[in-house]
């Protein structure tokens, strides 16, 4: 592993004295290497470790797009932030970003303490296709069983390929449109048989128990609600405890930097993060 220091890092967090670091290194993903962003508090030791999927449709978004969120739960909570270059369609169609974010997932479990931290304790975390990146994450996790998922938060997640539950664009004023949404997924997922795959359309899966639980915040300015909403349900029917949250002033975009959102996800993990420590102690 290589890494160097970002520059323009803050000059502390709220846990005392100790400084943020951020460092990049490139790791091996699917099919090409990609980068990774790590953020952790100077002189703590070994930490947690949450892997952060930035927003972008499937087609966009980068490592700095993701960088207000990284740094907050980096700053709020006792863990390591890893914000994950995926592979972005259309070059890298599925299962491109998810096979990269697993291969974060063992490198951040192999890296250990060449990193600060604990692989073994894992979260994750993301926006829009970020959160989907997450959520495929946690499926992929729990059907290998090499990789445990602690708990997993999304932000506006684009979870419904066939586009069935998306909000009446007449009634919400979305900064994201089905129309945008359709090209995204048709990047993505190029062939029709993929976007039946239950990693791809988690809507789709007769199968959710045995997730990790999860955290959903959807915006009311936001076409994709009501998928994201409408998969909370299903969570909760199938047992994995689900807490969903509506934010009235956000809107899909917007979302990821949503100061509320953002608190009541790290107020979210601060729980899980308890139970672990008391479960490994």
């Amino acid at each position: 592993m290589r890494t160097t220091p970002s520059r323009g890092l803050p000059a502390g967090s709220p846990w005392g004295t100790h400084p943020l670091e951020v460092n990049e290194a490139q790791i091996a993903g699917y099919e090409s290497n990609i980068q990774v962003r790590l953020y952790r508090r100077a002189g703590v030791g070994s930490l947690p470790v949450m892997l952060y999927f930035h927003g972008g449709a499937f087609v966009g978004g980068s490592l700095d797009d993701g960088d207000l969120a990284a740094r907050h739960f980096a700053e709020h909570l006792p863990v390591l932030v890893i914000s994950v270059g995926y592979s972005l369609a259309p070059k890298h169609p599925f299962p491109a970003a998810l096979e990269d974010a697993y291969r974060a997932a063992r490198w951040a479990e192999g890296a250990g303490k060449a990193i600060g931290g604990d692989g073994k304790r894992l979260f994750a975390a993301g926006h829009c296709a970020g959160g989907h990146v997450a959520n495929g994450l946690a499926f992929m996790a729990r059907d290998r069983g090499d990789v445990r998922i602690g708990a997993l938060a999304m932000f506006s997640p684009m979870l419904d390929p066939s586009m069935t539950c998306l909000a009446d664009e007449r009634i919400v004023d979305s900064d994201i449109s089905s129309r945008q949404c359709l090209a995204s997924y048709r990047a993505y997922l190029p062939k029709a048989s993929q976007r039946m795959h239950p990693y791809a359309a988690p809507l789709e899966s007769a199968r959710l128990a045995g997730l990790p639980p999860m955290f959903i915040a959807t915006a009311r300015n936001d076409v994709l609600h009501v998928e994201a909403e409408t998969y909370a349900a299903r969570l909760i029917g199938a047992g994995v405890p689900t807490q969903v949250m509506r934010y009235s002033n956000a809107t899909h975009e917007r979302i990821a930097y949503d100061p509320q959102a953002l608190q009541d996800a790290s107020r979210f993990f601060e729980c899980h993060l308890r139970a672990r420590a008391v479960t490994a102690g």
